[in-house]
């Protein structure tokens, strides 16, 4: 029994290990409205080539509240300058939503959308 258990526990915590690592494709996914990622960033693109700042605006609020969700579920399972990234360029979104720079703004949205699907990769 002692042999059993000097073999398997260790077994076991490496294999958990391995799925935590190898989590981050599944765990990014939407669970629901509030964490759609993808769903957010498609309509702050219409908002911003419709130049709809004040929309553009409410709707980076709730990116970023969503990303603090996604991010909780993530962190483990994804290299560090992969959410660096990702987390700079929604900083970078902000400030051209803010500027209501619709070239800058249309940019980033791509970028963040890019980082977005590298994300767990």
């Amino acid at each position: 029994m002692r042999k059993f258990l000097v073999i398997a526990i260790p077994t076991a915590t490496l294999i958990v290990f391995v799925l935590v690592m190898h989590s981050a494709r599944f765990l990014k996914k939407p669970l629901g409205q509030d964490d759609d990622i993808p769903g957010r960033l498609d309509s702050m693109i219409e908002f911003v080539n419709n130049e709809l700042w004040d929309e553009a605006n409410n709707d980076f609020k709730e990116l970023s509240r969503a990303w603090d969700k996604v991010l909780a579920r993530v962190q483990f399972g994804s290299g560090k300058e992969e959410i660096y990234q990702l987390d700079t360029s929604i900083a970078r979104l902000e400030g051209a939503v803010v500027a209501k720079d619709k070239a800058g703004a249309l940019m980033e949205l791509y970028e963040v959308y890019n980082h977005w699907e590298e994300l767990g990769n």
